[in-house]
């Protein structure tokens, strides 16, 4: 029989786990920092044991949700694929002429980096694979 076998908590490490912090929801900007605080400590460690992985699965869950609700970016100061295309060509130095062959040809390349053409599902994975990012994010 294949499949993932869920791993069993230790009740005792747990509640003595629990006992050291309790998760609650983040409410306010200290929660949300002492919850940061308690998956850094843990995170720097090695040997964490099943019931401290799950603690930090559980708090980084509450600290998504917390920052998505209270510092998610709006649709007009989110970034769009062009501007992110933008900013990994000048980070990586690269002009419009490295991306020939890349996402298709001079004249192409040319109406992507001035806007006058989007960045196509076969251009975005081409990027993606080029700099190792999510394809999506030129989408």
């Amino acid at each position: 029989m294949t499949g993932s076998v869920t791993p069993t908590i230790d009740r005792n490490s747990y509640e003595c786990l629990l006992g050291h912090y309790r998760p609650t929801p983040i409410r306010s900007e200290q929660d949300n920092e002492d919850a940061l605080a308690t998956v850094a400590e843990l995170a720097h460690r090695d040997d964490l044991t099943q019931a401290e992985e799950d603690l930090v699965e559980l708090l980084t869950q509450l600290i998504e949700r917390f920052e998505e609700e209270h510092y998610a970016f709006s649709d007009e100061m989110k970034a769009q694929p062009l501007d992110f295309l933008l900013e990994l060509a000048q980070t990586n130095s690269l002009r419009q002429a490295d991306f020939v062959g890349v996402i298709g040809s001079r004249g192409v390349v040319s109406e992507v980096f001035n806007g006058k053409r989007g960045i196509s599902k076969a251009m975005a994975r081409a990027l993606g694979e080029k700099f190792k990012v999510d394809p999506g994010v030129f989408l």
